[in-house]
C-alpha cells in the first residue's frame, strides 16, 4: 500500500516509517506545520492537490485533525490517526464521525465513551515501541559510585523517573487566583480524594458546584467545531495536570525519604535531599539508556488517562528496563502482574515494592526480561500497523 505520512515533530516518527516500510509500504511524508488543526484554507489546497498526484491508499497521523479528515472525506481517502496523547481535544471535533476516519486511542475507557455514544470511528489500540532500535543502543560499563556506594557493574541508577511534574507550562490551575474560598476548599477536597484513588477518575463529574466559580476565575470555551464540555476542559486540561504534578512531587519525596532517587524532567529547578536531577532527556535516544541502566524504572501516569498504559511504560519494558507502575487497567489485557510489570496500589505499597525488588536481583531481573520479550512478540509497530491496514 501507499502511505502519505503526516509529518509533524511527533514521537515515533522514525519508529512508525521504518515499521511501513518493513511491512512493505510505500511512505510519502507530508510535512504538517500544524497552525491550525481545525481550519486551513491553504492547507487543504495543498494536501487534496498532494492526494490526487500521489493517489495513496491512506493518510496517517499520529494524533487526529480536523483539517486532514475533512481533505480526506472530500476526497475519499481513508485517514487513519492514531492519537497517543492524552487528553486530545481534537477527538471531541464533530468531524470525528467522518467516514473517512479510523481513530485509534490508546485508552479503552475512552474508547468505550466515543462506543457507547454510538461513534464508530474511533477504535481501541494500545501503543507500541520498537525494541529492535532499543536493542541496538548499547551502553558502557558504568564505573562504580563511591560517593553513593554503588558497586553493581550494571547499573547506574536504583530507582529512575522519567517524565515532566507538570510545574514547567501549560500550568493554568495556578493561574486561578481569584476563586472563592469556598471552590478552593472544594477543589482541595476533590483533589485530595482523588490522590487516593487509582484506576478510577472522578474529577470531571465533582465539577457541577463549582463550575461558575472556575469559569470566572480563568474561562476556558469550548471549541466552535467541538461537543467537549466546560468540564471537560477543566477537568483534564487543569485540575487533573495538577494533581498529576502534586502527586509526581509527593511519592517522589516519599521515595527519597527511604533511597537515593534520579530524576530526568524539564524542571532543573526541583530538589530534594537524596535526589539527582539530571534535567531532561531526549526521549529517542537518552531515555532509553536511562531505563537500560536503572534498576527499578516507575511510571506515574497523568491522571487524565483512564486505563490506558502510556507510551513511557512501552519503552521501559521494550527497552529491557524493570518496570514499577500506578494501575492501569489495560495493563490486565496484555500483561501479567509479577510477570512482566509490577504495579503498586498505594504510596505504602510503592516504598514497599521498592525496598523488595531493590534486594532480590533475579525477580526484578527476570520480570524485566518478561516484559521485554513479550513487548518484542506482541506489541511492536509492526504489529500495529497490521491491525491497522487489515
Amino acid at each position: 500500500m501507499k502511505i502519505l505520512f503526516i509529518e509533524w515533530a511527533s514521537f515515533g516518527n522514525n519508529d512508525i516509517k521504518e515499521a511501513f516500510t518493513a511491512e512493505g509500504h510505500t511512505v510519502i511524508s507530508y510535512p504538517f506545520s500544524n497552525k491550525d488543526p481545525r481550519q486551513d484554507k491553504e492547507l487543504e489546497e495543498h494536501l487534496a492537490s498532494t492526494l490526487r498526484h500521489e493517489v495513496p491508499d491512506a493518510v496517517f497521523s499520529f494524533n487526529y485533525y480536523p483539517v486532514i479528515s475533512n481533505v480526506c472525506k472530500e476526497e475519499k481517502i481513508r485517514y487513519i490517526s492514531w492519537v497517543y496523547d492524552s487528553p486530545y481535544v481534537l477527538l471531541y471535533s464533530c468531524t470525528v464521525i467522518n467516514p473517512c476516519n479510523t481513530i485509534y486511542v490508546f485508552d479503552k475507557e475512552l474508547y468505550l465513551e466515543f462506543h457507547n455514544a454510538g461513534i464508530e470511528t474511533v477504535y481501541y489500540m494500545p501503543m507500541a515501541t520498537n525494541p529492535e532500535r532499543l536493542d541496538r543502543i548499547t551502553i558502557q560499563t558504568p564505573i562504580a559510585d563511591t560517593s553513593r556506594k554503588k558497586t553493581d557493574s550494571r547499573y547506574l541508577y536504583d530507582i529512575s523517573f522519567v517524565g515532566s511534574l507538570y510545574t514547567e507550562k501549560h500550568n493554568f490551575f495556578d493561574r486561578m487566583t481569584t476563586l472563592s474560598d469556598y471552590s478552593k476548599g472544594y477543589l482541595d477536597a476533590i483533589m485530595s480524594a482523588q490522590m487516593k484513588v487509582q484506576g478510577y477518575n472522578f474529577i470531571q463529574e465533582s465539577l457541577a458546584p463549582i463550575m461558575d466559580d472556575l469559569y470566572h476565575a480563568l474561562p476556558l470555551e469550548p471549541n466552535p467545531d467541538g461537543v467537549e464540555s466546560k468540564e471537560y476542559l477543566y477537568a483534564q486540561y487543569m485540575i487533573n495536570r495538577k494533581i498529576t504534578g502534586l502527586e509526581r512531587a509527593e511519592l517522589i519525596q516519599a521515595i527519597t525519604e527511604h533511597f537515593h532517587m534520579d530524576l530526568f524532567t524539564p524542571n532543573s529547578s526541583f530538589t530534594l535531599p537524596n535526589l539527582t536531577n539530571h534535567g531532561t532527556v531526549d526521549p529517542y535516544e537518552q531515555a532509553p539508556v536511562v531505563f537500560k541502566q536503572s534498576k527499578i524504572n516507575l511510571n506515574i501516569s497523568l491522571r487524565s488517562i483512564k486505563s490506558g498504559i502510556p507510551l513511557r511504560a512501552f519503552e521501559i519494558m521494550g527497552s529491557g528496563g524493570f518496570l514499577l507502575s500506578n494501575f492501569q487497567a489495560d495493563f490486565l489485557d496484555d500483561f501479567e502482574p509479577d510477570i512482566d510489570f509490577v504495579y503498586y496500589e498505594s504510596r505504602k505499597d510503592l516504598l514497599e515494592k521498592i525496598d523488595y525488588y531493590l534486594t532480590h536481583d533475579a525477580e526484578r531481573i527476570a520480570i524485566a526480561r518478561n516484559g521485554h520479550d513479550k513487548v518484542a512478540k506482541s506489541h511492536t509497530f509492526r504489529h500495529r500497523i497490521r491491525e491497522m491496514l487489515t
